[in-house]
């Protein structure tokens, strides 16, 4: 199912702006996914900037196979700061919950309002609908877990190396 492009205001007259994401928008995508796997990376001196791409490119195809197996109905958006894309969000969204499955920032639009302003969309639309809204972070993702627990989410499950979070209430 594919959204349609969704304008959202920012303080300071920023426009943020979530359009579905294309096939052209591949290559972007999979710098968006490397960027999440950077700090990662950055230990394995003994791959060149090549080899880390294309290690990038394999995880970012497996993961978005999965998803698509597992979450057909999933939407998957490209996130846009002033017109240039910054980051995707991508949700599926259930009888009963919204999952977020993913939100990734560039680091350039990390910090700026933009992860805020996406996810308090998604918990008015979880007010508003009675539905479940959760999440899935990586345990070692401290900033991450902050963010989310300012936001009011809690976690509900921990599988190891990921918390299952759920939004409770405003902090």
């Amino acid at each position: 199912m594919e959204s349609s492009r969704v304008e959202i205001s920012l303080e300071g007259g920023r426009s943020l702006a979530l359009r579905p994401a294309s096939d052209e928008d591949y290559e972007d995508l999979v710098r968006i996914y490397a960027g999440t796997r950077a700090d990662e990376l950055a230990q394995v001196s003994w791959w060149d900037d090549e080899q880390k791409l294309a290690f990038c490119r394999s995880q970012y195809e497996a993961q978005k196979m999965e998803y698509d197996a597992r979450f057909p109905d999933a939407e998957y958006d490209v996130i846009l700061l002033e017109g240039r894309m910054v980051g995707r969000l991508w949700v599926v969204r259930g009888d009963e919950e919204i999952r977020l499955l993913d939100i990734a920032l560039v680091p350039e639009a990390q910090n700026r309002g933009v992860g805020t302003a996406l996810l308090k969309r998604l918990i008015d639309e979880s007010r508003q609908t009675g539905k479940r809204l959760r999440h899935m972070v990586f345990v070692l993702n401290e900033a991450a877990l902050r963010f989310y627990d300012r936001l009011g989410f809690e976690v509900f499950e921990d599988l190891g190396g990921y918390k299952h979070m759920e939004w409770k209430s405003d902090k």
